[in-house]
């Protein structure tokens, strides 16, 4: 590779994707591997530096991860994080044991701030901690570089080597001054000069297509949500009129966006797309019906969509390539390597073994969120649509706490476009990252016009995010939610209780499935 890279070496840690993130902010790539991944494979990749995550195991327990001592001299940076820190400790002869007093959540920590990562950094800051064992004893030729009141070793380094090691994490925003410790490390440890940015991204992305596709014939999943749509965009760029979209209106969207999707990307809207719109909602109620699992309803949606895609490939004659709007986080939350799934998604883990097509491409998927949307604005899609609210792959399917059916998707569509249309007389839209409402499973008795009602409970969501991977609950005014809750009630039939979620990601997922 010629761009800069820094590998996040994933060792189960709940936040590798957030360090990749970080990583990002100061415009230098960085990709996650699994810790599976061999010595020659890192080598070939050629990295800037490299950072172990944290992970939930013991070191010294010889049945978790570990990695070969040869990383290390490797001559490459690397910092380790949390379990990240201990491994490193561990395989160059440290001590790493269970720690006499635990640290969860904000901790006050003493730094020495003479070393690189700590650089600009304030002697005293408050970081996120996170562990039961510490590094009792650090190996030779390293020095402690900050501490808590009760751990000695909360960052430790070897400047010599270039290896580098904090206890606590220093990618999530709870700690306070943890981004200028992550610069610290690329710039001046790795010796990046932060050359990624969105425009070098589109414009190397476009000629990879062209050289790949060739003279093929390309099929787009277009959902008309920001990912699929930028993917469009970019691919329409790279290939011309090789390209055909089909927008698979499955019964899960949107109040009335089947119809909105097609008014932007069909024959009368502002793109040269070969739009294709199949309408298949009973197609899809009738494989849902009587599911209740998540990951089922994941896994049906998923593989209906690709049966849906087949067909009309069918009709139009030879595809070769079907693309999809893939992106990181999808991929992450998928399963990486030995790392947990969080759910499957409908264009990564829930794909079926069997697929019609020469070869799958997914131009975004290394890419968040927000990247997606620079890249749409670097393409010049509007920003009403680079801006609007992300929607699942599964759509409605995972809004849908249960079974789904058409009376159930026909009342969180209503209750969904009332809180929208309130959200946005409000003034908040732009400044909320996700807001939808739900349907809990959830039937229980209320009184209406003095009759008695069992009818289903509206679950509300809005959160704060700056990545989609972890959020916070957004305070909503709570005049803003009793005026959604009235509306609700009142216009939309099949609804007796409205619910606020005030869960953040995680333990939750910003969907409800």
């Amino acid at each position: 590779m010629n761009q800069e890279l820094i590998i996040v070496l994933d060792f189960g840690g709940q936040y590798n994707q957030l360090i990749a993130r970080r990583v990002r902010e100061c415009n230098v790539y960085a990709e996650v591997k699994p810790y599976t991944m061999s010595l020659d494979e890192i080598k070939k990749m050629n990295p800037s530096g490299i950072i172990f995550t944290g992970g939930p195991n013991s070191v010294y327990d010889e049945t978790s991860p570990h990695y070969q001592k040869e990383i290390f001299e490797l001559g490459v940076p690397i910092l380790g994080i949390c379990y990240g820190s201990q491994l490193m400790a561990y395989t160059l002869g440290g001590k790493v044991e269970t720690a006499p007093v635990s640290e969860y959540g904000k901790t006050d920590v003493t730094i020495d701030v003479s070393g690189k990562l700590f650089d600009g950094v304030s002697k005293n800051t408050t970081v996120w901690m996170s562990h039961t064992d510490y590094i009792a004893k650090v190996p030779e030729g390293f020095k402690i570089s900050a501490h808590s009141s009760v751990c000695p070793v909360a960052a430790m380094e070897c400047e010599e080597k270039k290896l580098y090691a904090t206890q606590f994490h220093p990618e999530v925003l709870h700690t306070e001054e943890g981004k200028t410790m992550i610069s610290n490390f690329v710039y001046k440890v790795c010796g990046c000069k932060g050359t990624w940015t969105m425009d070098s991204f589109v414009e190397s992305k476009i000629k990879e297509i062209k050289e790949k596709v060739g003279d093929g014939k390309v099929l787009l999943a277009l959902s008309g949500g920001v990912d699929s749509s930028v993917a469009a965009v970019l691919m329409s760029k790279a290939v011309g009129k090789n390209l055909t979209c089909v927008f698979v209106d499955q019964g899960l969207l949107r109040k009335d966006e089947g119809d909105q999707v097609e008014a932007i990307f069909g024959p009368k809207g502002n793109y040269e797309l070969n739009f294709i719109r199949v309408n298949a909602q009973e197609r899809f109620y009738a494989k849902l019906a009587g599911v209740t699992e998540p990951e089922k309803k994941r896994k049906i949606i998923g593989e209906e969509f690709i049966r849906v895609f087949e067909e009309e490939a069918k009709k139009i004659g030879k595809v070769d390539f079907l693309v999809q709007g893939t992106i990181y986080p999808d991929v992450i939350e998928s399963g990486l390597g030995k790392s947990a799934v969080i759910k499957s998604h409908h264009n990564v883990g829930g794909l079926p073994d069997y697929v019609d097509f020469k070869e799958i491409i997914e131009p975004l998927r290394m890419l968040f969120k927000d990247e997606v949307r620079k890249a749409g604005l670097e393409l010049g899609l509007p920003e009403y649509l680079v801006y609007r609210q992300p929607f699942p792959g599964p759509g409605l399917g995972v809004r849908i706490v249960g079974e789904v059916t058409a009376e159930k998707v026909r009342i969180v569509q209503e209750a969904d476009a009332i809180y929208r249309e309130e959200i946005e007389k409000a003034g908040l839209s732009r400044n909320i990252g996700q807001y939808f409402a739900a349907l809990s499973n959830l039937r229980s008795v209320g009184v209406m016009g003095d009759f008695r009602t069992y009818d289903y409970a509206v679950v509300l969501r809005a959160v704060n995010t700056s990545d989609f991977m972890t959020a916070e609950c957004t305070n909503i005014p709570f005049e803003v939610l009793q005026i959604c809750m009235n509306r609700i009630i009142n216009e939309v039939k099949g609804v007796n209780r409205v619910m606020y979620d005030l869960t953040s990601k995680p333990p939750g997922t910003i969907e409800l499935e």
